[in-house]
């Protein structure tokens, strides 16, 4: 892919006005490459001028990132609770909780397709952070069950903007960096995240829990104000090729990080963002322990991906991702045995972490090896496949607790991080091995 901009400089007092064409991205990450013209030429001005205009995209996108999270998450700490106020059955419980992984399931891998195809991604980002407001208002004013389930589907078909935003911050950097730049955007959101759910608690005995969703709305139309100055990535259009997507789908080095996501996405939403805060209000949680909790997870999750950027390319992805189950495994395995309220607080720390390790290696596995013109529909099969751990997790482990209680659900999945994370980290090393 190339690109032209334009830009004017000064020398020696006087403008010059200057034309760069650079190859691979919308804003070259190294500009050795850019050809230009120039009425009275400045090479090295164009490269500075560049440079700039890529650092104010890319703080945009993380601003419009770090709101865009924030709406998603003020509610999120005490949802699980709020939702058992209007029913007492977990697995209805669960079932609420599960649609927000649902809609981004069935939403992702068309999202991505339909991106490659116009060749454009900010107008399906603006619909999302649009969708995002809307899914919390519906969720303030609902008064049942019902309206709960549509607000929390609402906010799941937002959620599949993620989408084409990993695919227009990562063409900001050159290939090899995928997993930096996911791991980057990651942790934007994970302090966003943060922020968020260490709110909750406090706005809920301001206001309610109502005042949670309506805040979340207002934010969500300050990042649709934050994004609407950034730049789109264009690409030419490309009609979808069925042969063509069948071969990326069955692409082993994108669809096996694609289903460890989605293990670690179960164990994430059928514990942290599940069943842990009943688990909790159980043994004596307030809203505001629980917002506590809950950030503290955001936190782990954040350090992880900051340690990710560090390590990854010392320690290599493979061992990372066997690490991650392993502290998966551990976190959920507590959850079954505990009967303490501090060692609920060990659960955040040991799932959060091992999150915020696995997410973004596994995320930037799924796109490094693939073609700049398929990176949103290999993107959106990746946050796709991932997104069914997310449905998943609360809708099975719902139906486990409310038949077995909430230790063998815990149990349960405790064992199947362990076994399929563990198994499927070592056939990624072994498709590595073999070049896929």
């Amino acid at each position: 892919m190339t690109v032209t901009f334009e830009v004017t400089v000064t020398s020696q007092g006087r403008p010059i006005e200057a034309t760069a064409v650079c190859a691979y991205a919308p804003i070259r990450h190294k500009l050795g490459s850019c050809m230009s013209t120039t009425n009275r030429g400045s090479h090295v001005a164009i490269a500075g001028a560049a440079a700039q205009t890529r650092r104010v995209q890319i703080s945009l996108y993380m601003a419009a990132v770090f709101l865009y999270w924030m709406g998603l998450y003020l509610y999120v700490p005490t949802l699980p609770i709020y939702v058992q106020s209007r029913s007492d059955d977990l697995a209805m419980v669960g079932l609420v909780l599960s649609m927000y992984g649902l809609w981004q399931a069935i939403v992702r891998l068309p999202l991505g397709i339909a991106a490659d195809w116009v060749g454009r991604r900010k107008p399906f980002i603006l619909v999302g952070f649009a969708l995002v407001g809307l899914g919390a208002w519906v969720m303030g004013v609902a008064e049942g069950v019902t309206g709960l389930m549509v607000g929390r589907a609402i906010t799941g078909l937002a959620a599949a903007t993620w989408v084409p935003l990993v695919v227009v911050f990562s063409g900001l950097f050159p290939p090899d960096e995928a997993v930096r730049a996911s791991a980057l955007l990651t942790l934007v959101g994970s302090v966003a995240r943060l922020l968020a759910t260490g709110s909750t608690g406090a706005l809920n005995e301001w206001g309610g829990y109502g005042l949670a969703f309506y805040l979340a709305a207002g934010v969500a139309v300050l990042s649709l104000l934050v994004v609407l100055p950034a730049a789109d990535s264009v690409q030419p259009p490309r009609r979808p090729s069925p042969g063509g997507l069948v071969t990326l789908v069955t692409r082993r080095d994108v669809l096996l990080p694609s289903l460890l996501s989605a293990v670690g996405q179960y164990v994430n939403w059928a514990v942290t963002f599940g069943f842990l805060p009943i688990l909790a209000r159980q043994l004596g949680a307030s809203d505001v322990t629980q917002s506590m909790m809950t950030s503290i997870s955001v936190v782990m999750v954040a350090l992880g991906n900051l340690a990710t950027t560090a390590v990854v390319r010392w320690l290599g992805a493979q061992r990372l991702s066997y690490l991650s189950f392993f502290m998966l495994f551990v976190g959920a395995g507590l959850a079954a045995l505990t009967q303490s309220l501090w060692v609920v607080f060990v659960i955040q720390v040991l799932i959060g972490l091992g999150q915020g390790i696995g997410y973004p290696v596994l995320m930037g596995m799924s796109i490094q090896h693939v073609a700049g013109h398929e990176r949103n529909t290999a993107m959106g099969l990746h946050q796709a496949v991932y997104a069914i751990g997310m449905f998943a997790g609360p809708w099975l482990s719902g139906m486990v607790a409310a038949s077995w209680g909430l230790p063998a659900m815990f149990g349960v999945t405790a064992a199947g991080a362990l076994l399929l994370g563990w198994w499927g980290t070592w056939w990624l090393r072994e498709g590595e091995r073999s070049g896929y």
